[in-house]
């Protein structure tokens, strides 16, 4: 595969470049596979809004290309169903489409490694040659998973008790982060005023682009705050115990 990029982020606005986005996709040739987020873009915590995906949808759909979703964080945006509704759009429109789901962050279970790749075909033909194809690719990758994880999440999905219980604890985890979100706004304001971090509130999910610089990044390190180099930090990360002192670095090298 030759693997190229397309417009996403506009580092200016702090938002996407949806016209950029656009252009790119229209440009591709049929047959294409593009990677789509589903919801909770990282890094840039910037998602497209449901308009826009209409055009998205569009635009594969006329353009023959087929869409590869990445689902990593299904229930930290808006909803469980919420952020899941671009994959029912996709797949009303009809054509191909590959949807790769996570549950290391949903479930807590990063170290098992647990998530589906699922596959909507054109025709039971095809999805048997795809099949075939796909086996093909775990035998030589790892050929038996472990089973844990996996019978973990099937339980918990399966036993209405547990899912009602897993439903509320991963409500209860992605109210928290819009909270610190707004923490974290509103005391870099006190703290920074006359810089604008308005957009981190608007952002999705666990990741942010801060707008921090290299520069301002590799200086926090020497007050043991730590971020990617690209200013990426992770709200999930912060707290009541620590974002005063988080704060009060970025304030410092800003």
């Amino acid at each position: 595969f030759i693997v190229n990029n397309y417009a996403y982020y506009d580092a200016a606005t702090h938002g996407v470049d949806f016209d950029g986005m656009l252009a790119s996709l229209k440009a591709m040739p049929a047959g294409a596979i593009v990677v789509l987020h589903a919801c909770c873009h990282n890094p840039t915590g910037a998602d497209i809004t449901s308009a826009q995906w209409d055009l998205v949808i569009d635009a594969v759909t006329t353009g023959g290309l087929i869409p590869f979703l990445d689902m990593a964080y299904q229930g930290f945006g808006a909803g469980i169903s919420e952020d899941g509704a671009v994959v029912r759009r996709f797949a009303a429109a009809g054509g191909a489409l590959l949807v790769s789901n996570s549950f290391s962050k949903s479930f807590s279970l990063y170290g098992e490694r647990v998530g589906a790749l699922s596959v909507v075909a054109a025709s039971a033909e095809e999805a048997a040659r795809v099949l075939s194809q796909l086996k093909r690719v775990v035998r030589t990758n790892y050929s038996n998973p472990p089973m844990h994880g996996g019978k973990v999440v099937a339980t918990v999905l399966s036993t209405p008790e547990l899912r009602a219980l897993w439903e509320d604890e991963l409500a209860g985890m992605r109210v928290r982060i819009k909270e610190m979100r707004g923490e974290f706004v509103r005391k870099l304001k006190e703290k920074a005023p006359g810089r604008d971090f308005e957009f981190v509130r608007e952002q999705v999910g666990m990741f942010s682009y801060s707008g921090l610089t290299k520069e301002q990044v590799e200086a926090l390190r020497a007050e043991s705050i730590y971020a990617v180099d690209t200013g990426r930090i992770c709200v999930a990360a912060l707290n009541s115990k620590n974002v005063d002192r988080v704060i009060d670095a970025i304030a410092k090298v800003l």
